[in-house]
């Protein structure tokens, strides 16, 4: 238990990788590295992206059949916080590929024994607390501005919503608030996932590293955020089964973006 860490890395130090600037054209040259990485062996990542097409329509079930179907749409959306956290076995997989080793699916369950395992569990955590954060004020924001008992039933249920005299308050207060959690997310854990993957460094430098990565590439970083966001659309609209290749490539191509962001250490 000595060796036991979590904000630090093992010498109870606060390391600071250094961080490169990026251009657009970094961000699209990661997405096609992450497309590459998957056109190398899908039948690998088939059933982990099946886990999300599975439980979109699990959430749509359930919240439909509880008469909750004011929470689908912050269950569907809100999801894709989750995404650094979901894709950690991807991001394994290409930083296997990348170093010659052995990247193969029955490799991946090795994060389980990375020292950085409680950091990454600490950030899961930190995300998953983001999620709540975000189901809880779009049912508060609902409950105040629009519930007014609407007519069962998900058309009705969405005419109401959108006929609603403060259906525009709503929209407004509802998105803003969605892309504000977003935004904490994608500048929080841009890189903080893979790095922790990469290096025992511990959470807090892994957050700051993100975050001053971010400040360094606002353009870049905000195409990324916003390539993510319509590719999970595009995948959402397909009724989910597009993200079976779309969530793959994106968890292969977020190793790649952190290559870009972050100068490798020196490997010895």
């Amino acid at each position: 238990m000595s060796s036991f860490h979590v904000l630090t890395n093992p010498a109870g130090l606060l390391e600071r990788p250094d961080i490169r600037r990026i251009s657009v054209a970094d961000v699209f040259d990661a997405l096609a590295k992450g497309y590459d990485d998957f056109r190398e062996k899908p039948s690998h990542y088939a059933f982990v992206a099946l886990i999300y097409p599975l439980a979109g329509a699990i959430m749509i079930a359930w919240s439909a059949g509880a008469e909750l179907l004011p929470m689908v749409y912050p269950l569907l959306t809100g999801f894709a916080l989750l995404g650094p956290l979901l894709a950690l076995g991807l991001m394994e997989i290409s930083r296997r590929r990348e170093r010659g080793e052995d990247a193969s699916w029955a490799q991946v369950p090795s994060i389980l024994k990375s020292p950085s395992l409680p950091s990454l569990l600490m950030m899961s955590i930190g995300l998953l607390l983001i999620f709540m954060v975000w189901l809880f004020l779009a049912r508060g924001l609902y409950d105040t501005m629009i519930s007014d008992n609407l007519a069962p039933g998900v058309f009705n249920f969405m005419s109401g919503v959108f006929n609603h005299p403060n259906a525009t308050a709503f929209l407004i207060w509802s998105n803003g608030l969605g892309f504000v959690l977003a935004l904490v997310a994608l500048v929080v854990s841009i890189v903080a996932f893979p790095l922790l993957l990469d290096r025992d460094v511990g959470a807090v430098t892994a957050v700051s590293t993100s975050i001053r990565a971010s400040l360094a590439n606002p353009v870049p970083v905000a195409v990324w955020g916003l390539l993510v966001a319509g590719l999970l659309a595009i995948g959402m609209a397909t009724l989910m089964v597009g993200l079976v290749i779309i969530v793959p490539v994106l968890g292969h191509a977020t190793w790649h973006l952190y290559r870009k962001l972050v100068v490798a250490r020196p490997r010895v």
